[in-house]
């Protein structure tokens, strides 16, 4: 399974997955324009997805989602509430119904030789959801944009090859930046993002011997530095409960504005 982040944070997030048969993006949070120009990186163009799976209806998720619709005919699929969500956005254009899916509650979707499990988060948007992928005995997970997480969540998390988790901002400069209240309790809500802290919690929860790969993504561009995130998640997890050190693992940065390095596993 091959895996790149295209893009992740605030300002906008697309992820792609796919298999020597199968290509899926998750998000198009981003111009199609800059998707594009991140697949070629991969060598993958828009014509080689199979499938979008968007996480929720906020635009840092859904903003390039019209013109890969209609342009590409790519199938489009979310949950219930967040289709009807997307259906009433009208700076996504006219969208085609036929190539909106909803997603069943508590059922996976086949696209080739990949499954795809959406599981629920506690995010302000009308369904929200992260993915757990699958195919050839392996497995990754795209888990952003959740104020608190539970037991499903970290069931969903564990015995992955590689994880996207989010890594949303810093406490401290959250609290002492010029959001104002209303948004800074919002974002540190129960249907807010992650800390850093809260970030590195949920990875100790998850580790084992074969986890490959972490990404911290959907950084804040206005709350959080690159630096920072992977200093707070890393000392989380050497210090923390667990028999594991940072260094054990593979742990990068999803980048904001620029695609990173693909993995393969």
């Amino acid at each position: 399974m091959k895996f790149a982040s295209i893009a992740s944070g605030s300002s906008g997030n697309s992820i792609f997955l796919g298999t020597e048969h199968t290509s899926v993006l998750i998000d198009a949070g981003i111009s199609g324009r800059r998707i594009k120009e991140g697949l070629a990186g991969i060598d993958r163009s828009l014509s080689d997805i199979d499938a979008l799976f968007i996480t929720h209806e906020h635009i840092d998720h859904v903003r390039g989602l019209g013109i890969l619709m209609r342009r590409y005919g790519i199938p489009v699929y979310a949950t219930g509430g967040t289709i009807a969500r997307i259906r009433a956005m009208e700076c996504l254009g006219k969208l085609p119904e036929e190539l909106l899916r909803r997603i069943p509650e508590g059922e996976d979707v086949i696209v080739g030789d990949m499954k795809v499990h959406p599981f629920p988060v506690s995010h302000d948007a009308a369904e929200p959801c992260a993915y757990r992928i699958e195919s050839g005995g392996r497995s990754a997970a795209v888990a952003t944009d959740m104020g608190i997480y539970d037991d499903n969540v970290i069931q969903n998390l564990t015995g992955l090859d590689a994880l996207l988790l989010e890594s949303n901002h810093d406490l401290h400069m959250l609290q002492a930046g010029r959001y104002p209240y209303y948004l800074k309790r919002r974002i540190m809500g129960e249907k807010g993002h992650l800390s850093n802290d809260d970030a590195g919690r949920l990875l100790c929860s998850v580790l084992h011997d074969d986890l490959r790969y972490v990404f911290l993504g959907h950084l804040s561009q206005e709350n959080n530095y690159e630096e920072l995130a992977f200093e707070t998640v890393t000392q989380e997890v050497t210090l923390g409960d667990n028999p594991y050190k940072a260094s054990d693992f593979d742990i990068s940065i999803a980048h904001r504005d620029r695609p990173g390095k693909p993995v393969e596993f």
